[in-house]
């Protein structure tokens, strides 16, 4: 079975010398270097009793000891398990009462939280060439056979009930790799900026893997910040992969230095996943970025990618692009009560996980003998094979009777100059559901809530206009800086009528 660490490997013994990674606590790597670094966590694992199919936890925010750990994992032979040290003591427990992980890493050196977390299983200090971190052995060496393909355990963001590790195999994470790479042009020696967290797919496949597939330089930051990203943009950084909350925060910090464009003269790569594109929202960012948006489709389960656009600066396109070389993408119409051609997304091919780690139940609830994923998102595909995303199939809202998609309905808000990013939801109230928009804007603007309501009249049919706004300087957002929508209602409950 091929493996992920082989491509390392490969990098290591072809181009050593070349610049892997380097972070902010001042890391500086060659290949070479993070070939010695992921060998030097191998090489404590084994020392520390792991052995092949143990789970390690591994405690971080974006660090090169980070990718470091994760490599040297794969290396024992062992699965990986990347948690955001900002999560709370609670989530971090639930993990790793499921998991059962014989080693827990800290990256204490780049997260403060990640060490706070560990205090409770007694970590001792360990070092190497990957530099310093906390170790912690909680339960003895545990194997587990069913893992044996197995190269990661990624515990999707606001699960409730039975845990959800969704389990990735080392051909998942290889074709997510290669794929990502080879699809927006990568070559050796290219700059990636690697703000994603690498606890999430995204940052895990589409920016960490994918840059050593091909050989890139990747510049990790442990936490986003838009000073940040506008520094590294504009000093030689080539591939951005962001979220569209990071891309609507960059600019406004743009807007606020006196600037309408970026301006750099080394980007030729620019996405934004995780939500449907805005037209008008496209041509503001390829005027701000002065490159193409690039747009996808993927989750946890599909190794971040199932589909992705390859166009040209102005397109008009926005759709999430055609299924990706050897994936599949089916339309199921009886999920949206026969609507032609629109219903759930369903694909199969080489980035479906295996299923979800000792649930079974869950497992087969979402991936049938065939090898379908139903995704539960509503999507449709276009004439050209082109597909769209709707939204959530349980984010949908009936109003009235009528179906409300909230992608559509943030569209038109965000649309607003003075507003950064907004969020909608339904709730349930006197039998029907009713729309609500929460609306980020920037600190020290204003916005009133009856001219957002003008400015919705003028582009959304009455049912879909929200029946409140709720305006904020700040909206709940995972470390990826996705909007955790369900928290919204119940952080800003006073504010709701």
């Amino acid at each position: 079975m091929a493996r992920a660490e082989e491509y390392l490997s490969r990098q290591a013994e072809a181009r050593g010398d070349a610049p892997a990674f380097s972070d902010s606590v001042g890391t500086n790597w060659t290949f070479k270097d993070f070939d010695k670094a992921s060998d030097d966590i191998a090489a404590t694992l084994k020392e520390a009793g792991v052995q092949p199919t143990d789970r390690v936890l591994l405690l971080s925010e974006n660090c090169a000891a980070a990718v470091a750990t994760i490599f040297g994992t794969w290396k024992a032979g062992a699965v990986i398990i990347p948690v955001n040290a900002r999560q709370t003591e609670a989530e971090v427990k639930r993990i790793l009462d499921h998991a059962s992980p014989a080693a827990v890493f800290m990256t204490s050196q780049a997260s403060p939280d990640a060490l706070k977390h560990g205090q409770s299983m007694a970590p001792s200090e360990v070092s190497g060439a990957f530099g310093t971190m906390h170790l912690a052995t909680p339960i003895a060496s545990n194997p587990d056979a069913d893992l044996d393909d197995v190269a990661v355990l990624l515990y999707t963001t606001g699960t409730t009930g039975d845990p959800k590790g969704v389990m990735l195999t080392h051909s998942n994470v290889r074709f997510g790799g290669m794929t990502s790479a080879n699809l927006r042009g990568m070559n050796p020696g290219d700059v990636v900026y690697g703000v994603l967290p690498l606890t999430h797919v995204f940052g895990l496949c589409s920016v960490m893997t994918a840059s050593v597939y091909i050989g890139a330089e990747v510049r990790l930051e442990a936490r986003f910040s838009a000073e940040k990203l506008y520094n590294a943009l504009t000093s030689g950084v080539n591939f951005l992969s962001a979220v569209p909350q990071m891309h609507a925060l960059l600019m406004q910090y743009t807007k606020e230095q006196g600037l309408a464009q970026l301006n750099s003269e080394t980007l030729r790569y620019v996405s934004s996943g995780a939500a449907p594109l805005d037209p008008a929202w496209k041509r503001k960012a390829e005027g701000f970025y002065g490159v193409a948006i690039q747009n996808g489709y993927g989750m946890t389960e599909t190794t971040a990618g199932t589909s992705a656009t390859t166009n040209p600066i102005g397109s008009s396109d926005v759709s999430v692009g055609p299924p990706l070389p050897g994936v599949e993408v089916r339309i199921d119409d009886t999920v949206e009560g026969g609507a032609a051609g629109m219903g759930e997304v369903l694909t199969r091919g080489p980035h479906i996980m295996k299923g979800y780690y000792k649930n079974p139940t869950e497992t087969a609830k979402v991936l049938d003998a065939e090898g379908w994923l139903r995704t539960g998102d509503l999507g449709k595909l276009d004439e050209h094979g082109l597909l769209h995303i709707l939204g959530r199939s349980k984010e949908l809202i009936i109003h009235g009777g009528f179906n409300v998609y909230p992608p559509e309905v943030e569209a038109a808000i965000n649309d607003h100059p003075q507003v950064i990013q907004s969020a909608v939801v339904g709730r349930t109230k006197n039998g029907d559901e009713e729309v609500l928009a929460f609306v980020q804007i920037a600190v020290g603007d204003s916005v009133d809530v009856e001219e957002l309501r003008i400015f919705v009249k003028e582009r959304l049919a009455g049912y879909k206009r929200p029946k409140q706004f709720i305006i904020a300087t700040e909206l709940p957002a995972a470390p990826t800086g996705k909007i955790l929508k369900h928290k919204l209602v119940e952080t800003f409950k006073d504010q709701l009528a």
